[in-house]
């Protein structure tokens, strides 16, 4: 049995709406990607949402509209993809990197607040696997530093204290007291690349709460003139008849989504909850299976929470970081796909080189070291899903686990 990590779950409805942008003749940015913004917002119960070409720009985007720039700090998780750290870099500003909580994969608190200065300017909490940080802590926590907080700019102003903007990536369709991921944090930035649950092959957003003070509708017409290279008119726009006249506001940006990108994301919106639910039901009886086991997995469903179900983290107890790697390799031997989320940011050169030491984020590397990412996506059969488990358990008895 052949069993890959994560491949996309495609079908006759998301192929009839690609067909249908082909044939309509309008395949850029239009009006299947206004109607994927407007269901995204409607989704999460929030204003408005912005379409991007990827997560990443969704980030990079959020950081420019809120001037953040050279001189500014900008926290972030050291555990986590590259992407939450290297938008940072990208406008300028400087990382500052936060070791998570032992055991966990949200930040230190504590840790977080030493790292606040009167640079701070915004606060990147990571959803990873889909489960949602501890948002009523943070947005405490910036509250208590008002006073050390130094606006730049008209919506710095508004806000008048540390930026929140979630790097949720992983976690489109969560809940946490209530309410979905997308109207917790200031801003929220989701991925729809290949792997996500909701997928427009490569893709993204950016949602917001309503915040006094903030003109959203200008807000969303910034992100527009940023993501087509500062240009008053997206395409759309521009062929409307007679209307060809445009001006660049500024030398800007070019990470637009595409209306073939939105039509697969409106048919998978379309049965998103059906695919949440299967990935609940996939963790559930992975959980079943490991109960007994010595390996530690993440809460996917609290009293308070339900994460999207991206990704299975497991944690075997015991382990060495070479004994990690021979399981994951006796698994694709079985030919079983799994993985490994992440490499901590300072494990990684790019990092090494701005300075940052991995001695300096122990708890970072101690959740790497023995961390295996089993197969997780909707489209895993139940008899897949034992073959997984059957196997996975089976090379865990080598290591007396």
């Amino acid at each position: 049995m052949k069993i890959p990590f994560s491949p996309p779950d495609i079908g006759d409805e998301e192929i009839k709406e690609v067909v249908s942008s082909l044939k309509s003749g309008w395949i850029t940015t239009g009006p299947k990607t206004k109607e994927f913004e407007t269901q995204i917002a409607q989704y999460c119960h929030t204003p408005k949402a912005v379409c991007l070409n990827s997560g990443t720009a969704a980030m990079e985007m959020t950081l420019r509209v809120l001037g953040i720039r050279e001189g500014d700090e900008v926290i972030v998780p050291s555990y986590t993809y590259t992407a939450s750290c290297s938008v940072i870099c990208h406008v300028g500003a400087t990382p500052v990197m936060v070791d998570i909580a032992k055991d966990s994969l949200e930040m230190d608190y504590e840790k977080l607040k030493q790292a606040i200065t009167n640079k701070t300017k915004v606060i990147i909490p990571v959803d990873i696997a889909g489960i949602l940080c501890d948002y009523e802590k943070l947005f405490a926590i910036v509250e208590n530093q008002k006073n050390r907080f130094e606006a730049k700019n008209e919506i710095q102003k508004a806000f008048n204290r540390i930026i929140i903007m979630a790097d949720c990536a992983h976690g489109f369709g969560a809940l946490q007291n209530g309410k979905r991921a997308g109207d917790i944090a200031d801003f929220t930035c989701f991925s729809f690349h290949a792997v996500k649950n909701l997928t427009t092959a490569e893709g993204g957003a950016v949602t917001w709460k309503e915040k006094e003070g903030v003109d959203f509708e200008k807000l969303y017409k910034t992100y527009q003139i940023l993501s087509l290279h500062g240009q008053t008119k997206d395409a759309f726009a521009k062929n409307q008849l007679g209307a060809w006249e445009y001006d660049i506001l500024e030398p800007a940006y070019k990470c637009n989504m595409t209306d073939i990108q939105a039509s697969i994301g409106l048919a998978q919106l379309n049965r998103y909850e059906d695919l949440l639910k299967r990935r609940q039901e996939i963790i559930t009886r992975y959980n079943q299976a490991l109960k007994n086991k010595k390996v530690t997995v993440l809460p996917h469903v609290s009293e308070k929470a339900v994460s999207s179900g991206h990704l299975y983290i497991t944690r075997i107890d015991g382990i060495s970081s070479e004994q990690r790697n021979e399981i994951i390799l006796k698994m694709a031997e079985k030919g079983i796909a799994t993985n490994v989320h992440y490499k901590p940011l300072p494990m990684l050169t790019a990092y090494r080189n701005l300075g940052y030491k991995m001695e300096d984020y122990p708890n970072s590397y101690d959740f790497f070291k023995n961390e295996i990412t089993l197969p997780l996506y909707t489209k895993l059969t139940d008899e897949q899903v034992e073959y997984v488990i059957e196997n996975f358990v089976e090379i865990l008895g080598d290591y007396k686990i």
